[in-house]
């Protein structure tokens, strides 16, 4: 089977491509590769992936049309995966039209070319962010959303989208809500690398709302098994699952094992609470537990030390930078 991964350059688009090549799936990996961090970064992912003979890239920007249509037509892909979007979410404040564009545009004129050229599935990672600040834990996915900045307005959109243009064809489709994904090979701006890069540099290092934000934290290695997972799953009734450890843990109890495993420590200095942030996201895993048998969720503790441990090895750090947000 072929399938197009859009967003391969990507942070869990990598691990995803690199997790269907170990399974023998043929990938054609799509990016834009634009600078919203190092794109020598995305270069570095996409030269590794490439060492494999069934990975193929192509650079493309989604929200041409035209470009799309043929790459459908010449390489004839079985199924998508569509991980492709702007990330992040003090960036969005600026920037509100790259987020329009790259995120519900493009996935409008991919839902269009995948109805074109009949694709038997198509998988979208959305994100835990649609749900907004809750009160009732772990969040479900029946939950009513109601994302609080326009990076999660976004994803709503699309999803809205999926559904209401999939709903009269025979595409099998599904909606993933990962929650808090870390890992090797983050992005730059995530709050491990932006740490360990603070602590080597002797800089200070920003909780906000003074360390008291809750997260799923989820390995990115366990989401890229789930999604992949999810191949041999057929159409059921559910389309959306949230992807998450249900493990919540406070931002503050995440510094002193990046400090211990490191065995490096940074000056903080506590900052309020910044707008359009969620205070807590733990979400109810039981759906994927029971329908791919995924039940074996990474440590938080071993994943921080793996994590670390890819980053302090890590020979090129120059590439690791993200300047679009102070952090």
């Amino acid at each position: 089977m072929r399938i197009l991964l859009t967003g391969v350059a990507g942070f869990i688009g990598f691990h995803l491509a690199t997790e269907l090549l170990k399974r023998k799936y043929s990938i054609i990996g799509l990016d834009n590769l634009n600078s919203y961090y190092s794109a020598k970064y995305k270069k570095h992912r996409i030269e590794i992936l490439k060492k494999n003979k069934n990975f193929k890239f192509k650079k493309i920007d989604l929200k041409n049309k035209k470009k799309l249509s043929l790459l459908f037509k010449k390489n004839k892909p079985d199924y998508v995966f569509h991980l492709a979007s702007q990330p992040g979410i003090m960036y969005s404040f600026k920037n509100p039209s790259t987020y329009i564009s790259n995120n519900i545009l493009a996935t409008k004129n991919l839902i269009l070319a995948s109805i074109n050229y009949n694709i038997k599935k198509f998988y979208f990672t959305s994100s835990s962010s649609v749900y907004g600040d809750k009160k009732k834990f772990p969040i479900k996915e029946n939950s009513k959303l109601k994302p609080i900045n326009l990076y999660a307005k976004t994803k709503k959109q699309c999803e809205m989208m999926l559904i209401k243009y999939f709903k009269k064809t025979n595409i099998d489709l599904k909606i993933f809500r990962p929650f808090t994904v870390y890992g090797t090979f983050a992005r730059p701006d995530m709050i491990f690398l932006t740490y360990l890069k603070k602590s080597l540099e002797n800089k200070s290092f920003y909780l906000f709302n003074k360390g008291n934000y809750t997260r799923d934290f989820t390995y990115v290695g366990d989401v890229a098994i789930i999604l992949a997972k999810f191949l041999s799953v057929g159409k059921i009734k559910n389309k959306i699952f949230n992807i998450c450890s249900s493990k919540p843990i406070k931002i503050k109890k995440i510094i002193p094992i990046i400090n211990k495993y490191s065995k490096q420590k940074c000056k903080i200095i506590l900052k309020p609470y910044r707008k359009g942030e969620m205070i807590k996201t733990y979400g109810d895993n039981n759906q994927i537990k029971k329908i791919v048998n995924f039940k074996k969720f990474t440590n938080i503790n071993v994943g921080i030390k793996k994590t670390i441990k890819w980053y302090l090895s890590f020979k090129n750090k120059d590439i690791l930078y993200f300047d679009k947000v102070k952090y």
